[in-house]
């Protein structure tokens, strides 16, 4: 943690508006905390963020004396929490970012330099970068001229080019004692970020410029409220008038008048021809409130501009809306049909049931059917399963189809209703079912109708990187078509998360407008439910004898790899640890039968669970767990059974498929249990007794107080009551010190270890 600076005032104070982007916080804040450049504070400030901004606020603020939370009662939109922020600085500057973007490297140490070099000017002009979800970075069309500035220091009206740099507040630091004195404010609503920036420049004495890459502008693919239409975008009228008024009343600013009306009435025009801002039915309106302030400013002698925009222009003047859109809309009205068409051929084409489909598309949508389907379509599992089989008995008139792969139909339990992928009932289901439950997505050629429901519950925590956080490992990005699977994703109305790390991952990786349910994994209500006799009824099943520990290996599959390959001697494994245990191996679905551990299986050496049906029974019948990055550990995590971690190719792993956090650290919330990255240290973690010891069960404490925040028995009553029920999701998250988990098999056998550690005995293993 930074040494606090007492009364010392930072030469920069970092203001950062946060409002829903709890996705994004993280990298925001650590883009301005990893600076080399450390003078500095952050000011953020939590606009009654419905999510989980303001508990991530705090929990840097407790690590980081530079972060300086303020916490809003109420929502009051980004300009009154910009004027809080900048009223609670102490800066000798100030730097506007919002909280989705990031600082580039090295921007405080250049801004710093920058500052000192024109002897610290009013406003200081910075350079910026859009980047975008598929890693695109796009430069700032100021570059060159931010460039050409030098160290020189001017005025807007000695260099009124500047006043076409793209008119937004965080592309500029302002000197607290210039931005307070004068008392700016931000006005309400949006669109105030340019009347904020024109009404600075042109009160300045003195501006200076940088073209060092400050600010990298994320261009987020959904949740961007400039990209949410509406009638308020028409507040853009109000900001320019007022915008004329403070000119109106400054007489010596006539010169930069006719710039800035051609600035107002190019964004008039570029508002207006965007989708995402202006609905067809308000296009006229709009456009007529336009012509008439058009009329109203426009200077005397103004120059049109030349070519289509220009045009444009005298179409404003003239007030003739008919005009603009046969001149605009109809020509993007036939480039969106042509899309359309074509995007409807490649996916409908490729099916044998496309008229069968369109078919069913066309009858009403059954309310009391639901559609299940997990790891593609490979059974009745996983929190799919959990979420059909409580609707049966919350809400039965819901009736659950299942969809299988073609040749699995045998393995369904009887009494549940299914359909063979791509089947003739297939298609109807897909087109009439009012609600879809899947844990991985439907393929690319069923289309979502208006009035479906579609619940993605995922399958697992995320350590590896998802979604499109992949773009960046060619092991894993191999193959993949990013634009599909975010295609895909926008399918998805609700996303289920069983903690707030996930929570957070989801709604970055995919850019989409879901809305997240931490309601937990049903999947893993059974670990809370379960008693004794369930256990030991699995035990029985397995073969486990009575008093014997079992260990589960569960390894995880390898993008950098072709085919199962075993990372641990199981023979010599199973020697070491002796005939009081039984390792139950599962290798990860994608891979077939193995014959080296059908072999050992023969040999009485292991049990092959790989195709045991349930996986969560497995968890529930062993005693330990042994797994590098699958994410069963955060399930496991909810029994409280200790979890070891072998990752003897972290490095190779980690490059290749990339991880969001370091499982071997050491760290509490990071680390599960006991770790080993060479076969020997896994046998020495279980010699000595590391992997259910005193530190094991710290570590597995703080990595289940993260990780296992809202699984409690009770997320697929919650999620049915939702879904199906239009209720209040109950019952509340039990706390995580009032839940109980199955007992462990051998319960008395992890307590034995614990003491006898404690007390100094314990130098091997202990006998079961």
């Amino acid at each position: 943690m930074p040494v606090p600076n007492g009364n010392a005032s930072p030469k920069i104070s970092v203001v950062v508006p946060v409002y829903k982007v709890q996705g994004y916080l993280r990298a925001c804040l650590d883009s301005i905390l990893e600076q080399s450049f450390t003078d500095f504070e952050i000011v953020a400030v939590n606009d009654y963020s419905p999510d989980s901004c303001g508990r991530i606020l705090d929990e840097y603020a407790q690590i980081d004396s530079r972060v300086v939370p303020v916490h809003f009662t109420e929502n009051q939109g980004i300009g009154k929490a910009r004027d809080a922020g900048a009223l609670k600085s102490r800066g000798e500057y100030i730097l506007f970012l919002d909280s989705d973007d990031t600082l580039g490297e090295g921007a405080l140490q250049a801004i710093a330099e920058r500052l000192e070099d024109t002897d610290n000017p009013d406003i200081l002009l910075l350079n910026h970068v859009r980047t975008y979800w598929n890693n695109r970075v796009q430069a700032s069309a100021a570059g060159e001229m931010l460039s050409a500035a030098g160290t020189d220091v001017f005025t807007a009206l000695e260099r009124p080019e500047y006043l076409n740099m793209f008119a937004v507040v965080w592309n500029r630091a302002y000197r607290r004692d210039f931005y307070v004195g004068n008392g700016f404010t931000f006005t309400d609503g949006i669109y105030e970020d340019a009347l904020m920036v024109y009404k600075t420049m042109l009160t300045a004495d003195r501006i200076a410029a940088l073209d060092h890459v400050c600010v990298e502008y994320r261009q987020r693919r959904q949740g961007n409220s400039m990209r949410t239409p509406g009638r308020k975008h028409f507040g853009i009228f109000e900001q320019y008038a007022r915008l004329f008024t403070f000119l109106d009343e400054r007489p010596h600013l006539e010169p930069v008048r006719a710039l800035l009306f051609e600035r107002m009435a190019s964004h008039f025009l570029f508002t207006l021809a965007r989708e995402d801002r202006i609905v067809p039915q308000d296009r006229a309106p709009f456009f007529k409130l336009a012509a008439e302030q058009y009329k109203r400013f426009k200077p005397k002698n103004f120059t049109v501009p030349e070519g289509t925009m220009g045009v444009k222009f005298d179409l404003l003047a003239r007030g003739s809306y008919s005009a603009y859109a046969a001149m605009t809309i109809a020509s993007s009205t036939r480039q969106k049909a042509i899309k359309r068409v074509t995007k409807a051929k490649t996916k409908l084409g490729k099916t044998a049931y496309n008229r069968l489909y369109r078919l069913h598309k066309r009858r009403p949508i059954d309310e009391n059917l639901a559609v299940y389907a997990a790891y593609w379509n490979r059974g009745v599992a996983c929190s799919p399963a959990a979420i059909y089989y409580k609707a049966k008995e919350l809400a039965p008139n819901i009736h659950g189809v299942w969809v299988v792969r073609r040749g699995d139909e045998e393995n369904i339990p009887a009494g549940v209703d299914y359909v063979v992928a791509n089947s003739p009932r297939y298609w109807e289901v897909m087109a009439r079912a009012k609600y879809l439950i899947n844990n991985v997505n439907f393929p690319n050629e069923f289309v979502k109708r208006p009035g479906q429901i579609h619940l993605q519950t995922h399958h697992g925590t995320p350590l590896k990187q998802m979604g499109i956080d992949q773009q960046r490992f060619p092991a894993a990005a191999k193959n993949m078509s990013f634009g599909k699977m975010l295609e895909r994703a926008d399918r998805w109305d609700l996303s289920l998360t069983s903690n707030q790390h996930s929570t957070e991952i989801w709604e970055r990786v995919y850019p989409c407008a879901f809305e997240a349910i931490e309601y937990g994994y049903p999947r893993n209500d059974v670990y809370f439910r379960s008693t004794a006799e369930d256990v030991q009824r699995v035990r029985a099943e397995l073969g486990i004898a009575e008093g014997k520990t079992a260990i589960l290996y569960c390894p995880t599959v390898r993008d950098y790899q072709t085919g199962y390959v075993p990372r641990i001697d199981l023979e010599r494994f199973c020697r070491e640890l002796g005939p009081d245990h039984v390792v139950l191996v599962r290798t990860h679905y994608f891979y077939g039968a193995d014959p080296q551990l059908q072999a050992l299986q023969e040999r009485g050496l292991i049990k092959d669970v790989s195709t045991y049906p349930v996986v969560e029974d497995l968890c529930l019948a062993a005693d330990a767990l042994i797994t590098d990055y699958s994410s069963i550990m955060f399930d496991y995590a909810c029994l409280d059974r200790p979890i070891i971690t072998y990752a003897d190719d972290w490095e190779v792993y980690s490059r290749a498929r990339g991880v969001y956090f370091d499982i071997l650290s050491g760290n509490p919330g990071e680390t599960p249990g006991a770790s080993a990255t060479s076969e020997d240290e896994l046998i020495e973690v279980f010699r000595s007794g590391a992997w259910n010891g005193e530190r094991a069960a710290e570590l597995r404490a703080a990595f289940r107080e993260r990780f296992v925040q809202f699984d409690d028995g009770n997320a697929a009553e919650r999620v049915v009551r939702r879904l199906y029920l239009d209720q209040k999701p109950e019952p509340a998250v039990v706390p995580l010190n009032e839940r109980t988990p199955a007992p462990a098999p051998n319960g008395d056998i992890v307590r034995a270890h614990i003491v006898a550690q404690r007390s100094g005995e314990q130098h091997g293993l202990i006998d079961a």
